[in-house]
């Protein structure tokens, strides 16, 4: 087996060889990227992914590649090196050799690393046989076998140590040198990693209890003693710009953080509660609402529709759906869309979300009365072609927005609301007339997420007819559907963690405006009859979408009932 050392070959001239970027990529890649890896920098600028380096890395050097997810590690060999020395050298030792007990396998992010194996070689007296994993899986393995053991026993000491004199008034003094600090980043760290959107810090009587939201539903996954809960506070309030002296009133705050080289906004609340102060931290990562149009999840006639409306020199597109049901990622991904170098694009938003070249963003700020109404008022004087309002709140804002694309301006936006056909009628309870919503508005898109069935480990089932029915499908015909597996202490599924299902996609009903639309909406038609015509001109319901999405199994009828129950 040839080591990296002894082939001299470099992660660049690996990927050259076997075609995955071109020499005049690698030169830029290497004049640009400073103190940085060249494999960190190709990475973070997606020029390649993490696999496609594994992949070239294993081909090449001839190394195995594991799969750390599928992989379980005995606890000797776990306890053979310390955390930090994995963490700084992102590597995880697996196994012996064989039985070999001279050789320990080592899963390593970048195996090309000689101070690493020598380092690991050094502390265990063993040879090192390299493996090939992504930064990502070691670093998720890390979280997994060491993170919370050592955590709790160094709070456990932390809180003998503090509230022997029962002094919390202190605990603000000395914040800065106590495992606080990397309690509160390795939580924001592992949420990254476990891909949360939310990170709930609760307390409860006698615990504080950590939940991470993902894919839209809370996992408890770490409890401390309640009397850690004034310091962890206290320092997700420093480094998110909070007023720690005060602790009876709602405050916000945000935070960035790098995790694995990808860069966090963090959106703070804290919130008073009967056993203390309950704080919730939104993830976002900065690129993550920047994507192609294809990612949204959008079939392919819906693809059509969304192209159609987007062509609209001017009107209003509306975006609809609770909080958390991707309105702003297709907002921006539809701004991504319309950004040319020939058309000015200004948005007004609280908060801004996400950083788009070129386009002008405008933060919304109350204390200067710089609110959506008297933002939209000035953007109108700035000569735009396309105006993205955050959300349309109030009579004023909506007077406005109409008004604005009257005049020859597009204004992509959202609403809260439950259908597309009810959008019409919030807008008309908010005082617009519905001429001029027959006039202005170009298309509405419901949208809602569905979480995906783990495809390792979901369950066949034929539908119900109850079932059959609901979905609008032939009950006479058999129907195979599937169901996430229900938790046994005999399987374990590394995919999903056991939670049956990975990752989320788009549902949409998409609703354009057609001449008899308008004609329907200017003498004030209903919710119900804007509905039954938008039916009869092709509209698919968020039921009738999400039905095709448990029919071919990416998700369960449950799911589906989550999203449409009001249809």
């Amino acid at each position: 087996m040839a080591f990296y050392g002894q082939t001299k070959l470099r992660l660049g001239e690996i990927l050259v060889g076997d075609g995955i970027i071109t020499e005049e990529t690698l030169q830029d890649a290497l004049s640009k990227k400073g103190t940085m890896k060249i494999g960190e920098y190709l990475v973070e600028n997606n020029i390649v992914s993490e696999d496609q380096i594994a992949n070239a890395l294993s081909s090449k050097l001839g190394y195995m590649m594991i799969n750390l997810r599928d992989t379980e590690i005995p606890q000797d060999i776990l306890n053979l090196v310390e955390l930090k020395n994995l963490k700084k050298n992102k590597v995880i030792p697996v196994a012996y050799s064989e039985g070999n007990m001279n050789i320990l396998r080592l899963a390593m992010a970048d195996p090309t690393d000689i101070n690493a194996i020598d380092d690991i070689s050094i502390i265990t007296g063993c040879q090192i046989e390299p493996l090939v994993s992504t930064p990502r899986d070691v670093m998720l393995a890390l979280d997994r076998y060491y993170g919370s053991d050592e955590m709790n026993s160094k709070l456990e000491e932390y809180a003998k140590e503090k509230f022997s004199r029962e002094e919390e008034d202190e605990v603000e003094d000395d914040i800065n040198g106590s495992p606080i600090v990397m309690l509160v980043k390795e939580m924001i760290d592992k949420a990254a990693r476990q891909r949360a959107s939310d990170i709930h810090i609760e307390a409860l009587e006698r615990d504080v209890r950590v939940r991470y939201r993902i894919d839209g539903v809370l996992y408890e996954r770490a409890r401390y003693n309640i009397k850690v809960l004034p310091a962890i506070v206290a320092r997700v309030k420093i480094i998110s710009g909070m007023d720690i002296s005060e602790k009876r009133k709602p405050q916000d705050g945000r935070i960035t953080q790098v995790v694995d080289r990808v860069e966090y906004d963090i959106r703070v609340s804290a919130l008073p509660s009967v056993y203390g102060e309950k704080i919730v931290m939104r993830l976002a990562a900065k690129k993550a609402l920047n994507r192609e149009k294809s990612q949204l999840g959008l079939k392919p006639n819906e693809m059509v529709q969304f192209d159609h409306i987007l062509k609209n020199p001017h009107g209003i597109l509306l975006v609809t759906g609770p909080t958390g049901s991707g309105k702003s990622t297709t907002l921006y991904t539809a701004l991504s869309e319309l950004n040319t170098e020939e058309v000015n694009i200004i948005t007004v938003e609280d908060p801004v979300e996400a950083n788009i070249d070129g386009i002008n963003q405008v933060q919304v700020n109350p204390k200067a009365n710089l609110t959506f109404a008297t933002a939209l008022r000035s953007i109108l004087r700035q000569d735009p072609d396309i105006i993205m309002i955050g959300e349309i709140r109030d009579q004023e804002t909506a007077g406005i927005a109409v008004q604005a694309s009257i005049t020859g301006h597009l204004v992509v936006s959202t609403l809260h609301t439950n259908s597309s056909a009810s959008t019409i009628t919030r807008l008309e309870d908010m005082g617009v007339e519905p001429y001029l919503i027959a006039d202005s508005v170009v298309g509405v898109i419901a949208q809602r997420l569905v979480r995906r069935l783990c495809p390792a480990c979901k369950i066949a089932k034929t539908a119900s007819a109850e079932e059959c029915r609901v979905m609008g499908v032939d009950p006479g015909v058999q129907h195979i559907i599937y169901e996430p597996r229900i938790k046994d202490p005999n399987f374990h599924c590394s995919q999903c963690d056991d939670m049956g299902y990975k990752g989320r996609i788009g549902v949409y009903e998409i609703m354009e405006m057609t001449p008899s639309m308008k004609t329907l909406i200017s003498r004030g038609g209903n919710a119900d009859e804007i509905k039954e015509m938008a039916l009869k001109q092709g509209m698919h319901t968020l039921r009738m979408s999400a039905s095709e999405y448990v029919l071919d199994g990416t998700t369960s009828f449950n799911e589906m009932m989550k999203v449409s129950f009001d249809s």
